[in-house]
């Protein structure tokens, strides 16, 4: 099998232009600037302004895009075939939050717009990209999805849910894709160093009751654990381990469904075809 490595840079496989999302930090950030650097012409987005500045003062196409508003991902992707003449190579959907809460304590709209953001607005930028990979008879559309897709923990329904649905999606269109020349592969890391954690606080104290919930208790160690940016590890890795997934996903002949990404993350899925359900979850249960 071949490794994360091992890339194919033959005229028939050198794809160089590329929609990276949720580039304002994070993976993204580091994608788009780690592609840039290898001759990619990276087209990022971000939703505030200064992000968008600083992508740009280092030579990357930047633009705005917000997953809720359909208009932006229309005026993006207009944008962006303007500029190639009609071509794009390549889409890898990233921007996303993560809505913490238990499941009982999420109001329906909360888990809507989680939907909205991680799911519906992936769906709509794909969408109006396949057609032009089809045409092309070329492209590769790559999702940076999350072991939280496979093996859900408590109090990260909404965001394990919105990545499940992503998983089953996605490889429904890799398989209606097949014979097109379009490749449809899915990057599920573990823990990495970003910022969602610490994003996420907005979202859990803006829609969760956490004084008055049951869980209220173990809410106080989330709220701890949020306000120090996620939890702190020697171990956790950055963000080019999802680079290196997401070049083999670019580059290689055979790019694979699955890209599993960190060690926590291969664990949790050999866990997972290992254990029976049950002694999983409640594994799982004690690690949240």
């Amino acid at each position: 099998m071949a490794t994360l490595g091992e890339t194919t840079n033959s005229p028939a496989r050198k794809l160089r232009s590329i929609i990276i999302t949720g580039a304002s930090s994070g993976i993204g950030a580091y994608c788009a600037r780690a592609l840039k650097a290898e001759g990619w012409r990276v087209f990022a987005t971000a939703r505030k302004p200064q992000d968008i500045a600083a992508l740009e003062a280092d030579g990357i196409e930047a633009f705005y895009l917000d997953y809720c508003k359909p208009e932006s991902i229309a005026a993006l992707v207009t944008a962006v075939l303007d500029r190639t003449g009609g071509r794009l190579d390549a889409l890898f959907n990233n921007g996303a939050y993560a809505q913490p809460g238990a499941v009982e304590d999420l109001p329906v709209a909360a888990l809507k717009q989680q939907f909205e953001a991680n799911f519906f607005g992936w769906h709509d930028l794909t969408r109006r990209l396949v057609p032009v990979m089809r045409r092309q008879g070329d492209g590769r559309i790559v999702h940076c999805s999350s072991i939280l897709g496979l093996v859900p923990v408590r109090f990260r329904g909404a965001y394990s849910a919105s990545k499940h649905a992503l998983e089953a999606l996605m490889l429904c269109q890799r398989q209606e894709l097949a014979g097109s020349g379009v490749h449809v592969s899915l990057i599920e890391p573990g823990p990495v160093k970003s910022k969602i954690a610490s994003n996420g606080l907005i979202w859990f104290l803006s829609n969760i009751d956490h004084e008055n919930s049951v869980h209220r208790v173990d809410y106080a160690a989330q709220l701890e654990r949020l306000r120090a940016g996620g939890s702190q590890s020697a171990l956790k890795p950055g963000p080019e381990v999802v680079h290196a997934a997401l070049r083999h996903a670019l580059l290689s002949r055979r790019p694979r469904p699955h890209y599993v990404v960190t060690l926590p993350a291969r664990i949790g899925a050999v866990l997972k075809r290992i254990l029976p359900a049950s002694m999983l979850y409640r594994l799982m249960a004690k690690r949240a």
